[in-house]
């Protein structure tokens, strides 16, 4: 069964795209180039970023596209070792002999994030994580309410979205949620609501967050829903006030990843008309008084490029 929203997958109008894409991301035109090979797809990026003259002794690796920890074991293991493989340049038997090459290799590997589910998110799932070498997991959680997510036929309960945090943590991983505002069943109340609960109840908290409101794709229910006037997006402005609104509540603990998918303009039927939603919202923020405070907007680079604040030329008075 497939979420209500959802595009992509190799049944969908999109050919050769994983789940939740569309194969017109750069990421996944590069996955389709190198036919999902993973030792391909590292060896190629790696090299694509040393012509660009990045210094490329330390990456990070995202294992994006449907749900990892749903796909056989074997293939697992296949794909992590390649993924180590690659880095290290040796050809290992398991799991184990990757990771303890890849970690003598010149381009370290200092993280691996792996996209999942809450009901791919257990005991048994994140064992086999820690032995890839996974720091931290990006879990769709999309909404807090359990009428929404039954709606959108997500298939797992809220219940089970507070339950895989608390094991997450505990085992050490960070949590990154993806969340989804102007789903069906919601309003700007609820949302603004279901975001409060998110960041100050305990059960909740994550370490970071994907922010993609919610995108009308050809091919998803929900675009059924909407051709015949069932389901209706936010205006572009609302979308903007909303997003400036979340901002404002998001914990300096809390880092934002992204703020929209990284779908084309082109295939959006409705949803966010703009591709630096972001770079509204920040703005719609000064104009109503309030700044947003994670991680990212308060990092060096980032003070730097905005605020001209240089650390290396601080004086202390």
């Amino acid at each position: 069964d497939i979420c209500r929203y959802c595009p992509g997958g190799p049944d969908s109008d999109f050919e050769y795209s994983t789940q939740s894409y569309t194969g017109y991301e750069p990421t996944s035109m590069r996955a389709i180039r190198a036919r999902y090979d993973p030792y391909l797809q590292t060896r190629h990026r790696v090299e694509q970023l040393k012509q660009l003259g990045h210094s490329v002794d330390k990456v990070e690796f995202i294992v994006m596209g449907g749900t990892f920890m749903a796909l056989p074991e074997d293939y697992r293991d296949y794909f992590i070792r390649n993924l180590h493989d690659a880095l290290s340049g040796h050809t290992s038997n398991n799991v184990a002999e990757a990771v303890r090459y890849s970690e003598r290799s010149l381009t370290k590997c200092i993280g691996i994030t792996i996209e999942t589910r809450p009901d791919y998110c257990l005991k048994r799932h994140l064992s086999d994580m820690l032995s890839y070498g996974c720091t931290r997991l990006e879990i769709g959680v999309q909404s807090v309410y359990e009428d929404v997510a039954r709606d959108t036929n997500r298939g797992h309960t809220v219940k089970a979205v507070c339950e895989s945090f608390h094991l997450a943590k505990d085992a050490g991983f960070k949590v990154v949620a993806h969340m989804m505002p102007d789903l069906p069943n919601m309003g700007l109340e609820r949302d603004m609501d279901q975001f409060v609960e998110f960041f100050e109840n305990p059960a909740f908290r994550p370490d970071g967050m994907k922010l993609y409101p919610t995108l009308v794709i050809r091919g998803t229910g929900l675009y059924e829903l909407w051709k015949t006037g069932r389901y209706k997006s936010y205006p572009p402005s609302t979308l903007v006030d909303l997003v400036a609104r979340i901002l404002a509540l998001v914990p300096p603990w809390t880092r934002v990843y992204r703020v929209q998918r990284d779908i084309p303009m082109p295939l959006v039927s409705s949803g966010v008309e703009h591709g630096n939603l972001r770079e509204l919202a920040l703005a719609r923020m000064k104009d109503l008084g309030t700044q947003c405070r994670d991680v990212r907007t308060r990092e060096v680079g980032i003070q730097e490029i905005h605020h001209k604040v240089r650390p290396y030329q601080v004086r202390f008075v």
